[in-house]
């Protein structure tokens, strides 16, 4: 696929989840208006930043077998956890359109967190991206 010149792979699976699964942990607004294009796929609603919500990539969001479930966050720079819900898909398969807010496809390593899952983690969010680990609780 290919994004204001620059081309992006797709993906469909995701690396194999384990008691602590590595990932990359980046940032999304999932407010109506936010960065994260529509409403989120588990529930067809907007959430709050304040909330403990991520989007997994789309190997791991598993066809949405794991709407509403919990998983356990670890950062690898800070060593805490936090528990958040997942609420919605980092589509990696598509991207570049009005739905993804022009962004591209996600990397299939992707556990994208509100605001809530960074300030938890004690992350600074400017960052862009840190290493966590993840596994279902």
């Amino acid at each position: 696929m290919s994004c204001r010149g620059k081309s992006y792979p797709k993906y469909r699976c995701s690396p194999p989840v384990t008691s602590s699964t590595r990932a990359t942990l980046t940032n999304n607004d999932f407010s109506k208006g936010g960065d994260g294009g529509g409403p989120s796929e588990c529930d067809d609603r907007y959430h709050k930043n304040s909330e403990l919500i991520v989007a997994l990539s789309t190997g791991w969001y598993a066809d949405g077998s794991r709407c509403g479930h919990r998983i356990k966050i670890t950062s690898t720079k800070t060593g805490r956890s936090v528990m958040a819900k997942v609420v919605d898909e980092c589509d990696s398969m598509n991207g570049c359109d009005d739905e993804h807010d022009d962004q591209p496809p996600c990397r299939n390593n992707i556990v994208d967190a509100s605001n809530a899952v960074w300030h938890a983690l004690k992350l600074d969010i400017e960052v862009g991206e840190e290493d966590v680990t993840w596994s279902m609780a």
